[in-house]
């Protein structure tokens, strides 16, 4: 996608899962990169080296704290001093907690809304400005098959996986005339390390793979397979290339036909 050769894409939560799966895909198309997110498990210095050294772009990491607008700030004018723009957003940074709602800590609670809801909102004031000079540019908002659906336990993640459907649509409308789009990806369950912890606890159980799998699919996406990263990722990029260029204010979801049951 030579569209894409040396426009600056920033990708919260980018050093491991999906958002990892985002940042490879975008590289891969020439996008110099603004990695950000925390993994005490992965050295992010040769994450970038094996990244640059593959593709041939430039990157960044910011260890911006998320839950603070300052912070984001700071990431942004990162990028804005090392690539002159920020041209594409993927916000893809989450946390999550489970609890009923009358044991909902409001610390977590607060947690979840800045970092799932609130960064999204920040990472885009601070980066439309240059768009709309530009006259171009794309965000994407990971929200999830929870922003279409309920459930049980997850008040904070449905309320902002769901309130990040009503900010994509809202900008959508506001940047519409000047080349700019804004749209939702709502994966089900997917590749992610989160999940991939699940399945291995229930195989240590003495479960096959394939039965892991299914127990943890069990009630969800009818495919009964896990969504690829990838996938979700390539999703992304053709949201980013010119064949989409009149989708703006979408919600797409990839999840294995979830969301028609």
């Amino acid at each position: 996608m030579t569209d894409l050769v040396d426009k600056c894409a920033l990708i919260t939560g980018s050093v491991r899962g999906l958002g990892l799966a985002a940042a490879r895909r975008f590289a891969a198309a020439g996008c110099n990169l603004v990695l950000s997110g925390f993994d005490g498990s992965q050295d992010i210095a040769a994450l970038q080296r094996e990244i640059e050294n593959r593709h041939g772009v430039r990157t960044i990491y910011s260890g911006a704290d998320l839950r603070r607008s300052a912070d984001i700030e700071g990431m942004v004018s990162a990028a804005l001093d090392t690539f002159g723009a920020v041209d594409i957003v993927v916000n893809n940074a989450v946390v999550r907690h489970t609890s009923p709602i009358e044991s909902f800590g409001t610390t977590e609670w607060d947690d979840g809304i800045a970092v799932n809801l609130s960064a999204a909102f920040h990472t885009i004031r601070l980066t439309v400005p240059g768009m709309k000079r530009r006259g171009w540019g794309r965000i994407i908002n990971v929200s999830s098959i929870y922003g279409l659906r309920g459930a049980a336990n997850r008040v904070n993640y449905v309320t902002s996986k769901t309130a990040l459907i009503g900010l994509t649509r809202a900008v959508a409308l506001e940047t519409v005339s000047h080349g700019i789009t804004c749209n939702a990806v709502c994966p089900g369950t997917t590749e992610t390390p989160v999940h991939e912890s699940t399945v291995l606890a229930s195989m240590a159980e003495g479960l096959s793979r394939p039965d892991a799998e299914r127990r943890l699919l069990t009630g969800k996406q009818p495919t009964g397979k896990l969504i690829a990263a990838d996938d979700v990722a390539a999703l992304m990029l053709f949201l980013c290339g010119p064949e989409s260029a009149s989708i703006t204010g979408a919600v797409v979801p990839i999840d294995g036909g979830w969301a028609s049951m």
